[in-house]
């Protein structure tokens, strides 16, 4: 028992993952964090709350290959990051045959929208906020046709995804991207709690109960089919 006990805390500590096990649905849920920003082909300082996708990938794989586990709970508190990384394992979730689902705590900003849209159902708790603004790239950038061709192609990827993994419109999403009246120093529109349901971001306003329950069901369909 201490040995498994021990074994849970280093999962969290390291990977922000946990396998729940022996619930009121004697369901295997696996749960997983996207927290801090999202780290992609370069290392963010020590200092930064990170997620990597090296580590992200490869546990989505387990998940969707290991007959142990029943559905993914994916709770999202992230300033969002890396955009190909984002995306990549919003790709990979949204794969998952599993059910899933998701729960915007605190927030889910940037590339963290089409991470939040790309589970079965997805809820947001009421002081959770999302932030849609257009692509950014810090650095040295050319002043040259094609690297606005390359945001732009960036851009649409990124609407098409959100588009098609929720009831949210890709002309409305792309509205509030160019938003100049609410960042002082950005694009962009903050969305909180029910806004983001009104937008068809999320599906529903509610916290880890809703979220369980709601995984609970799907599972107890998928099994009721099979």
């Amino acid at each position: 028992m201490a040995e498994n006990t021990e074994k849970k805390n280093e999962q969290i500590k390291e990977f922000g993952e946990l396998e729940l096990k022996n619930n009121r649905e004697n369901n295997k849920i696996f749960m997983l964090t996207i927290i801090g920003e999202i780290e992609g082909h370069d290392c963010l300082p020590a200092t930064t709350k990170t997620t990597k996708y090296e580590h992200v990938l490869p546990k989505l794989a387990e998940i969707e290959d290991n007959m142990d586990v029943d559905g993914l709970l994916l709770l999202l508190n992230t300033v969002g990051g890396d955009v190909e990384s984002g995306l990549a394992i919003a790709e990979m979730v949204s794969s998952i045959s599993k059910p899933t689902v998701s729960l915007v705590l605190g927030g889910s900003h940037s590339i963290g929208v089409p991470l939040a849209v790309s589970t079965d159902y997805s809820f947001i708790v009421p002081s959770g906020t999302m932030v849609i603004h257009p692509v950014r790239l810090s650095g040295t950038v050319i002043g040259a046709q094609p690297t606005y061709d390359y945001f732009k192609q960036m851009q649409n990827r990124i609407l098409n995804f959100i588009s098609t993994h929720s009831d949210a419109q890709k002309e409305r999403l792309e509205q509030m991207m160019m938003n100049t009246g609410m960042l002082t120093k950005d694009l962009g529109t903050i969305l909180v709690g029910e806004e983001a349901v009104q937008e068809g971001l999320i599906n529903e306003v509610g916290g880890i109960d809703k979220a369980f329950l709601k995984l609970h069901s799907l599972i107890d369909a998928g099994k009721d089919r099979d």
